[in-house]
């Protein structure tokens, strides 16, 4: 069939916590439908292996052993996705450090309680990725009550790997949103752009930019999902692993690059430093971006 004949096909669907969707260019419903089904699998088998919230995936087993002699040997994806996790620390000059997510124990988002400060300054002792020794064979978290979350790189790196599976089953016009989190597989058909929705986080509901996108990734981070007040002050549910409490700096940051796993690492990144330098580590970096601070002034090197 030429690609003239061919039809764009949608469907929606949830995983790693996220409403997903999968948009393809195929022949027929029976196709999309079958590349739907590789998709799902590859999906949820990633959510299985690295969900801290499902406790007999291999990071909870990590988690729950931490501080014991049990090692783990890590397969190619998981090796990987801890080489990323170093690089990305590396970058981001320690403040994307996936050995953060203890905290979300003590700041509870749900209730919006401030936790105890004392708790939080001696649960920094758990926090740093350079306490890990990297290695393949062998591998094990050295302290008692360290764990690691993967949710800053995972379901990015699911959208890149996406793409890469359809690709390799002979696709090549499409687009997977990973609850926002955007893998382009190529452009539309005719060679337009898929125009993707930034979200203005004084009204999630609107967009305050469209970005034109026929290839890479797209990544979003923004203090407005997950929030909330307490005397005043808003905490933020982005927390900075040096000092254990929410950032106060960029509202929001979109972030288009090569990949989507490295546009939500420059998205991160970015919010965790405070507005004045967000912005100059986004000029720094050569990225396309929107950046909205927090008196909703907008910032862009991109058309919109």
């Amino acid at each position: 069939m030429s690609d003239s004949e061919k039809k764009l096909f949608t469907e929606r669907f949830n995983a790693m916590g996220s409403p997903c969707s999968l948009s393809l260019y195929c022949d027929s419903a029976a196709q999309f439908h079958e590349i739907m089904q590789k998709v799902l699998a590859h999906a949820q088998q990633l959510e299985a292996c690295y969900s801290r919230y499902l406790p007999n995936s291999l990071i909870s087993q990590i988690n729950a052993n931490a501080g014991r002699e049990l090692a783990f040997d890590l397969d190619d994806t998981t090796w990987q996705l801890i080489c990323y996790a170093q690089t990305a620390f590396e970058i981001s000059e320690g403040l994307f450090d996936i050995t953060t997510g203890v905290l979300g124990k003590y700041w509870d988002f749900r209730l919006a309680q401030l936790p105890d400060p004392a708790v939080i300054q001696e649960k920094l002792s758990l926090i740093g990725w350079s306490k890990i020794q990297l290695r393949r064979q062998g591998f094990r978290l050295p302290l008692d009550g360290m764990e690691l979350d993967f949710g800053g790189i995972v379901k990015e790196f699911c959208a890149d790997t996406i793409v890469t599976l359809v690709k390799a089953n002979g696709f090549h016009a499409g687009l997977i949103d990973m609850g926002g989190d955007i893998s382009i597989v190529g452009p539309h058909l005719d060679g337009r752009p898929w125009r993707v929705a930034v979200s203005n986080p004084k009204d999630p509901t609107q967009a305050i930019a469209h970005i034109p996108l026929i290839t890479g990734g797209l990544a979003s981070s923004g203090d407005y999902a997950r929030a909330f007040t307490v005397n005043g002050k808003r905490y933020s549910h982005i927390i900075n692993p040096l000092t254990g409490l929410p950032i106060s700096g960029l509202s929001a940051v979109s972030v288009w690059a090569p990949l989507c796993v490295m546009a939500g690492t420059i998205a991160t990144t970015a919010m965790l430093k405070n507005e004045d330098d967000g912005l100059q580590w986004l000029q720094q970096v050569g990225c396309q971006y929107v950046a909205v601070t927090q008196d909703f002034s907008v910032f862009s090197n991109t058309s919109s």
